[in-house]
């Protein structure tokens, strides 16, 4: 005897949420690894951990790109998520896309506050 417990949902290639589960996978790993980097350099560095000891971690070149990569896939990895909460418990269609927009201009900011830090150096 075969019990029906519902309807069954189609999905012929579509992979719903296959993208952003990878980049929530990927995003993350990307951020271990900057601070496993970063941590390796503070073990690493003997003496006092001042202003000059930080700037002189993000004045090379190569970390100021890392740096620059894991500040976008942070931004990315929080726009999911939030993304998902809004999508998941926001019902009203007007409210759910003025969070969405908020959100964006939000972790724009952020991001740009970031870069402006980073690039200071």
């Amino acid at each position: 005897m075969s019990v029906n417990y519902g309807s069954k949902r189609v999905v012929t290639g579509a992979h719903y949420g296959t993208r952003d589960w990878l980049m929530q996978r990927v995003t993350a790993a990307l951020m271990a690894l900057f601070t496993i980097v970063l941590l390796a350099q503070l073990i690493f560095t003997s003496g006092p951990i001042g202003y000059e000891t930080w700037a002189g971690i993000f004045a090379a070149q190569w970390m100021k790109f890392l740096t620059f990569a894991v500040i976008i896939a942070l931004m990315w990895h929080a726009f999911v998520g939030v993304r998902d909460i809004w999508m998941d418990y926001v019902k009203p269609v007007g409210l759910r896309l003025a969070l969405h927009v908020f959100t964006i201009v939000w972790l724009v900011g952020c991001a740009g506050w970031a870069f402006q830090v980073l690039w200071r150096l």
